[in-house]
């Protein structure tokens, strides 16, 4: 039988709450700062990841943490951050389609900056999904 790897389906359980962030975000956005709303959305993924953290014991293990591995987490934090502040005001002042799909740009360059990067290789089956996202994108964002 056809089995999906655990991966998968967390990816797409991703997918699917990423999309209901677009919606949520667009409805909340009607009369606030894009800045500020996005300091709230912060503060609350802040309490709950926090929760989960403190919930399963996680935390024990910060101790054990390299310098590297922080070092690289909060590069991750700030591109993070950087991110939902730029994302909430193109919602704030954009379509959520249009916004979304160039968004999801971001396919394309995590593709090619894990290659340059990280030495992972681009096939052609790859390099082909990557003109298919970006010429998609395109078509979603044409007026």
């Amino acid at each position: 039988m056809f089995q999906i790897a655990p991966y998968i389906w967390y990816a797409l359980l991703s997918a699917l709450f990423a999309a209901l962030t677009a919606l949520f975000a667009k409805m909340g956005l009607k009369q606030v700062n894009s800045d500020l709303a996005t300091a709230i959305r912060t503060a609350i993924i802040l309490l709950i990841t926090w929760g989960i953290v403190l919930f399963k014991g996680s935390f024990r293990e910060i101790p054990a943490l390299s310098k590297n591995t922080w070092l690289f987490l909060t590069l991750s934090a700030f591109a993070t951050g950087l991110s939902w502040l730029f994302y909430y005001k193109a919602l704030q002042i954009g379509r959520v389609t249009q916004v979304t799909a160039i968004d999801k740009g971001s396919i394309v360059f995590t593709i090619l900056l894990a290659a340059l990067f990280l030495g992972e290789t681009i096939t052609p089956r790859i390099a082909l999904g990557v003109v298919l996202i970006f010429g998609g994108m395109l078509v979603m964002i044409w007026k």
